[in-house]
């Protein structure tokens, strides 16, 4: 039975309860509980891998380009930006009784989020989902299809990043405590692009917010928050989820456009070009001046990078703003990037374009997609196989590889094949290339 609600409301939407510790209320310090949720994740070994799984290109050599820790980061920083504009817009607009208290925590909620936001992707980004995803859907993954339910299937052929973030915050592995790194409610909810189970993605999507294994607990913390139930384990987005992506979609556009003009893949001419294309008649003349006071190009290109996220900040704030209603209804069927004004959602459109001709089809992007996916599809393929024959003497000697929170002696074929992608997904680029190696004696010890 789907949901009657209509609206969601903040006071709701807002909550400090932690996920794994609701009966455990106790003051620690002068923080938030939202700021502790930013520093407890800042300060985990999941966040502090991310410095060694790529974003886009290779992972740097002489010249410094971001990885999946320095982008979190910046989403993070226009994260919290976008979270303090839309708290003072809206209660510009519509007073400040109209808010909860928690209200004025909108953008340590969202930078929180925004850490979070890359934590399951695995090693070589989407090379690594879909390496995964065609090993179960493809190839000799597919033996298994007959002993899992369709629901858990489904999961495991549309394997996806965000999905494995919701379960890698929240699940209990072996050792570990209730609740998995124990966020309050709303930052969880915050991260969940896609609010329903892999059943209901479109066709030919993989984008889902959620595993069959944490289904009840994403409904737990969905229904406590009042988010507009579509059908069973299918919701409407958490509004802060829209904050969450545009700071992403910020982030990865604008940041890709000027390493690839650090890496010479763009001229300066060429990089100027798309970045002044977002600049208004009104300041133009004001951006030209200050560029001629900047004599190097790098800095040059700084200085518009700058100015134009800090344009599509406000330009987001306003959307946020002007469609409050609609998305506290689950009526906003847009992202906030996709509803900005022309001519920035123009500028917008060209860099992408660009980006995907020029970047991220480039030689050395498309030569880590290939190995990187070659790389996950060997280590899934052998440690599968060890975990469905652990009587095999071949598993017996690879399946002390795997560390001991993940229960590779699960009671049921789904749950072990959950227990590999959470080791595998859970590696570095470094660390999954260096595995994968050894277990194919391409590396061995010097004797």
């Amino acid at each position: 039975m789907t949901s009657k609600q209509s609206k969601m409301t903040w006071h709701k939407l807002l909550s400090n309860k932690r996920f794994g510790m609701e009966d455990y209320h106790k003051k620690h310090d002068d923080r938030t509980e939202f700021q502790r949720d930013f520093d407890r994740l800042i300060f985990s070994a999941p966040f502090r891998r991310l410095q060694n799984k790529t974003q886009v290109f290779p992972l740097p050599g002489k010249i410094f380009v971001h990885n999946r820790l320095t982008h979190s980061l910046e989403v993070s920083s226009v994260g919290r930006s976008l979270g303090l504009g839309v708290t003072r817009g809206l209660i510009n607009k519509n007073g400040e009784k109209n808010y909860p208290d928690f209200f004025h925590e909108l953008g340590s909620i969202v930078s929180a989020a925004c850490l979070a936001h890359d934590l399951g992707n695995p090693p070589f980004g989407h090379p690594g989902e879909k390496a995964i995803a065609t090993y179960f859907s493809e190839d000799a993954g597919l033996r298994l299809k007959d002993e899992m339910s369709k629901e858990e299937w489904n999961d495991i052929i549309k394997y996806e990043g965000n999905a494995n973030a919701f379960r890698l915050l929240t699940h209990q592995f072996k050792g570990r405590r209730k609740g998995g790194f124990a966020l309050t409610y709303s930052t969880l909810a915050a991260i969940a692009k896609y609010p329903y189970a892999s059943i209901y993605t479109p066709e030919n999507k993989h984008k889902f917010g959620f595993f069959q294994a944490e289904k009840d607990d994403f409904k737990k913390i969905a229904d406590e928050l009042g988010m507009i139930e579509i059908a069973p384990y299918q919701y409407a987005r958490h509004p802060l989820v829209f904050l969450v992506e545009a700071a992403d979609d910020i982030c990865y556009e604008i940041m890709d456009i000027e390493d690839a003009f650090k890496l010479k893949i763009l001229s300066y001419e060429e990089t100027k070009k798309l970045f002044m294309a977002f600049i208004n008649e009104d300041t133009i003349g004001r951006t030209n001046e200050i560029l001629s006071k900047i004599g190097d190009k790098n800095e040059k290109i700084t200085y518009l990078r700058s100015h134009i996220i800090g344009k599509l900040i406000e330009a987001c704030v306003n959307v946020f703003v002007e469609n409050e209603e609609k998305i506290l209804q689950g009526k906003f069927e847009s992202s906030l990037i996709k509803s900005l004004p022309k001519q920035l959602c123009e500028a917008y459109k060209a860099c992408e374009k660009i980006a995907y001709a020029r970047i991220y089809r480039s030689q050395a992007v498309v030569d880590i997609e290939v190995g990187g996916y070659n790389i996950i599809y060997t280590l899934i393929d052998k440690f599968t196989m060890a975990i469905m024959n652990p009587e095999k003497m071949y598993s017996k000697m690879l399946l002390p590889r795997i560390p001991e929170q993940y229960d590779f002696e699960a009671k049921t074929t789904y749950e072990k094949v959950l227990s590999v992608l959470d080791f595998v997904s859970g590696m570095t680029d470094v660390y999954a290339l260096d595995l994968y190696q050894k277990i194919t004696g391409q590396s061995l010890p010097q004797l």
